[in-house]
């Protein structure tokens, strides 16, 4: 296991305050990913330093953007991130993992329930299955980080947030005029910058004025 100090470090380009007992949890969620990994494909990342910096790291650099609170849909939440990585740093927030694969729900449910964050929901639905019955209208932050078909989940995310909600994308560099043309009824931010990476940003948006 990584010391603390080593979390810290290596979490240092990522601009996140970080208490002791975030560290404990980090460690806890940490070790538990890795050792999952092992029997199930969560994520193809194998050393706990680059996990830590891969996944923690660009999940928590959103709090860079602005304050975490309310209600967060994590769309293909995976081994979590940034879902439930943002939940670890952000107790306040009331999260919505949306995962369809029953593997993977079974750990984010023993991530939630080890490093004791609530509350916290596994849905084990499709986007397109969740946005049929309800919860319109109701989210304040939605992410989604290595989903493909932004084509169609932006316009679906769309539908599912609160007037003022943010829709957060890790998308590569070269994607971003792309989901801006094609989605302006977004009010898009500049893109963030990932530490560490000339590809990777993250790009939020909001529904424009006049548009929800």
């Amino acid at each position: 296991m990584l010391s603390p100090q080593t979390v810290r470090e290596l979490l240092k380009p990522f601009d996140v305050q970080l208490s002791g007992t975030d560290l404990d949890k980090i460690q806890r969620y940490l070790d538990l990913l890795l050792r999952w990994n092992r029997k199930i494909n969560l994520t193809s990342i194998r050393t706990p330093e680059e996990c830590l910096t891969r996944h923690f790291g660009e999940s928590f650099l959103l709090a860079r953007l602005f304050p975490l609170d309310g209600r967060l849909l994590d769309i293909g939440s995976g081994a979590g991130f940034p879902g439930l990585a943002l939940k670890l740093i952000s107790p306040n927030l009331e999260v919505v993992l949306l995962e369809p694969v029953a593997k993977k729900r079974a750990f984010l449910k023993e991530a939630a329930r080890i490093c004791g964050l609530d509350p916290v929901r596994v849905v084990g639905e499709r986007l397109e299955d969740f946005c049929r019955h309800g919860d319109s209208r109701s989210f304040d932050i939605i992410t989604a980080r290595a989903v493909g078909g932004l084509e169609k989940l932006v316009p679906l995310a769309a539908g599912l947030l609160r007037p003022a909600g943010r829709l957060c994308l890790w998308v590569g560099r070269q994607q971003v005029k792309k989901i801006a043309h094609e989605n302006s009824g977004f009010q898009w931010m500049e893109p963030l910058a990932i530490p560490g990476s000339n590809e990777r940003v993250i790009l939020v948006g909001r529904i424009a004025e006049g548009r929800g």
